[in-house]
């Protein structure tokens, strides 16, 4: 590496890279300043999207309007998701009140309630200073005790474990949000969109929209608020009857519709949708069902530490065997063999 160029990253001054791109901005008084606590597993995408939106508003007005610090809870690098470590400049200790504190969590969320990081979140915020979590940040939060009449959210791939760790809790499913001291996104892009809210907040709409540009964004800062695309998109039909079936479908895993059950309630005969079901889908109405609960099961093995008994009711199985055979069906795997290769993951990745 350059060394005038690393040596731009080692003091504590605030990064303000050259470009050509320019908008003019008053100086700040002074930077407001964000520390990125990273646990293990924390997804890299979500965290890298939210620094470099602070980054470019730096480089854009040329003005040292944020500053970042990146820590972990021993000062030891921390290795994301996606397996690659990322250093830290230290471990967390006591922050300045005006600074506002992040935790960037992934898979698994757990990591995100240790006593450490849990410690961290209650003290900060204690003392007046900004907590937030990035994609599933918000259990620390929650386990900080912090959510109970907030705004907040996290990714939608963690909301079933999340109900199970937190039924008190109500996460929204939009992509970030952000209630008085306490601000959340769901991850991914997400992170993007709830930084251009902060900047424009601080900086004005129209030079929040110039950093958008610079992300190569099109949609204006706010217009997409769900996280994930609607069911019409994602199945490619705009057929009003399959659509409503299948959000029905979707209300009631634990507690599985008959066929007769779905005809009446959706007006249609159950010819008619069988006939829907295999022109859209290729399937019978219950095979699609049947997807959808084992999928179901298999996002709470992944991120809940429920019995599998417990698994199995909350996709509507009424025991193991049954659901074990038709999840090692679907995903070629057991249940009981998933859960170990998941296990030694998870030991994988605290050694890393």
């Amino acid at each position: 590496m350059d060394n005038s160029f690393k040596d731009r990253f080692t003091t504590a001054a605030p990064v303000v890279p050259q470009g050509d791109a320019f908008f003019p901005l008053p100086a700040p008084e002074k930077s407001t300043v964000f520390a990125f606590l990273l646990v293990p597993g924390f997804t890299l995408l979500a965290f890298s999207a939210a620094v470099e939106a602070l980054r470019i508003a730096n480089q854009l007005s040329q003005q040292p309007l944020y500053q970042w610090r990146v820590l972990s809870v021993d000062g030891e690098p921390v290795y994301s998701s996606s397996g690659i470590p990322i250093g830290v400049e230290g471990a967390i200790d006591k922050l300045p009140r005006d600074t506002g504190l992040f935790v960037c969590s992934g898979n698994p969320a757990a990591e995100a309630m240790t006593p450490a990081v849990v410690g961290a979140v209650q003290r900060h915020h204690r003392f007046g200073g900004m907590v937030g979590g990035i994609c599933t940040g918000a259990v620390a939060l929650a386990r900080a005790g912090l959510l109970g009449d907030k705004a907040f959210t996290l990714h939608w791939e963690n909301l079933p474990a999340f109900r199970t760790h937190f039924p008190d809790l109500l996460p929204k499913e939009t992509k970030y949000e952000i209630d008085g001291r306490l601000m959340t996104c769901g991850g991914g892009s997400a992170a993007i969109d709830m930084m251009l809210d902060l900047i424009g907040r601080d900086h004005g709409e129209a030079f929040a929209a110039m950093v958008s540009e610079m992300c190569l964004r099109k949609v204006a800062v706010g217009r997409e608020e769900e996280q994930r695309s609607s069911t019409s998109v994602l199945i490619r039909t705009r057929h009003p009857g399959l659509l409503s079936m299948v959000e029905l479908m979707k209300s009631h895993l634990e507690d599985p519709l008959t066929m007769e059950e779905l005809a009446l309630t959706s007006g249609y005969s159950r010819r008619h949708i069988e006939r829907l079901f295999m022109s859209v889908f290729g399937k019978t109405p219950g095979e699609f069902y049947r997807g959808l609960r084992l999928d179901h099961g298999r996002m709470l093995l992944s991120s809940t530490d429920l019995e599998l008994i417990d698994v199995a009711t909350a996709c509507g199985y009424g025991s193991v065997g049954h659901f074990s055979r038709c999840f090692k069906a679907r995903f070629g795997v057991a249940p009981t063999a998933y859960n170990r290769a998941l296990g030694r993951a998870r030991r994988t990745t605290r050694r890393g």
